[in-house]
């Protein structure tokens, strides 16, 4: 990408005319008005590697929003009373208007990214100080007082949860910040949980499925993972719906698909890791043995095809850090007890081994197992393959 500096150059050297250059900068800034939207940005990302940080000067116009972000809550606090509603509108203007100069302007990532996160905290805020004056709201919250909300519940979830899609969607109009795709998401998901607990609520009080006893619980919550599972899989189809459509990884779409795909793998990895082990929901426990570890492996080795397939690593790196820290521990337990070694030191060296192999030969795994097992038809329609 041609810097300011090198267009000013070509302008003094006569290469081009004044007019020419302040084109080509609106051109870069706001991108082409004439085309879709889907070309805003085009050098936003490269491979799978989400370009968070544009820079050093990005890095310092960053540590300057948090300090004058900070400075701000802390000054609206001393001046307007600890429950007034009017600190989270303020900020969320505060980070829309310095947006339209780091976002919308000078195209800063991760500065972008903070203001972006800003801005979905204060309407979040706005939201619940909303929520609060309009509802009654038990003070003590336990599971009668929660059952009590039933003729609230969706009013409350649809402010909340809609209203978070529809200030990330604004928000993404205007300034094409990709963290917002995962914003919406964690909104949409809570909502598909909402809407899961009302159902299941409904049903038990007009007496479709019976009220679970104590010791029907964990099998209560068990089958309450296919809503995760479900959101998962419909977040991970956006995110390579995206990725298919950008093979090249050149526009805000791709980098939209990263942040979806960081949202999706602990949605699926959760209640398939349960579904593959037999973990045990209310204790956390695993019982080690061949199936378990068997059904792990292959757990694994399916989510890094997946991962090699599509080009991304935003998908394993969450994978292999739960698999980690959670199946490994339980399955290395009895190893460790006999050896004498730790069982989070093995966590670390096997977890570390394969971060070091995969990110030192990412390209090069990727075209010894993806090119020899997948089909031409397919091989075209995903990312390419690097030499």
């Amino acid at each position: 990408m041609i810097d300011e500096a090198t267009l000013d150059r070509a302008v003094a050297r006569g290469i081009l005319q004044p007019a020419q250059r302040d084109a080509l900068l609106d051109l870069v800034r706001t991108g082409d008005r004439s085309g879709s939207s889907s070309d805003l940005a085009p050098t936003l990302s490269v491979d799978d590697q989400m370009r968070l940080v544009g820079g050093g000067n990005d890095i310092f116009v960053t540590v300057g929003i948090v300090l004058l972000f900070s400075g701000a809550l802390f000054a609206l606090r001393a001046v307007f009373p600890t429950d007034s509603v009017a600190i989270a509108p303020i900020l969320a203007l505060a980070s829309w208007i310095v947006a339209e100069i780091v976002t919308r302007q000078k195209r800063m990532r991760l500065s972008s990214t903070l203001l972006a996160l800003t801005f979905s905290a204060a309407i979040l805020s706005l939201l619940i100080d909303f929520i609060l004056a309009r509802f009654e709201l038990p003070t003590t919250l336990n599971a009668f007082s929660l059952l009590a909300l039933r003729s609230d519940a969706w009013p409350i979830g649809l402010i909340l949860g809609g209203g978070m899609i529809a200030a990330a969607s604004l928000y993404f109009l205007r300034f094409k910040v990709p963290v917002l795709a995962a914003v919406a998401a964690i909104a949409a998901t809570g909502l598909a949980f909402l809407g899961a607990v009302v159902v299941y609520h409904d049903r038990m009080v007009s007496g479709a499925v019976a009220a679970p006893a104590a010791d029907q619980l964990a099998e209560v919550l068990s089958n309450a993972l296919a809503v995760p599972l479900v959101c998962g899989l419909i977040i991970f189809a956006i995110a390579v719906a995206l990725d298919l459509r950008d093979r090249e990884r050149q526009t805000v779409w791709s980098d939209c698909a990263f942040w979806l795909h960081v949202v999706s793998a602990p949605l699926l990895v959760h209640p398939l890791f349960i579904l593959a082990t037999g973990q045990e929901v209310l204790s956390g426990q695993i019982e080690p043995g061949m199936t378990a570890g068997v059904l792990l492996g292959l757990m694994m080795a399916m989510f890094v095809l997946v991962a090699l397939a599509i080009d991304r690593r935003s998908l394993l790196a969450p994978t292999l850090a739960y698999f980690g820290s959670v199946g490994i521990y339980y399955l290395v337990n009895g190893a460790a007890n006999t050896t004498g070694i730790p069982p989070f030191a093995l966590i670390l060296i096997a977890v570390g081994a394969m971060v070091i192999l995969f990110g030192a030969g990412w390209q090069r795994i990727r075209r010894l197992i993806i090119r020899p097992i997948l089909p031409t038809s397919w091989l075209n329609r995903l990312p390419p393959i690097k030499a």
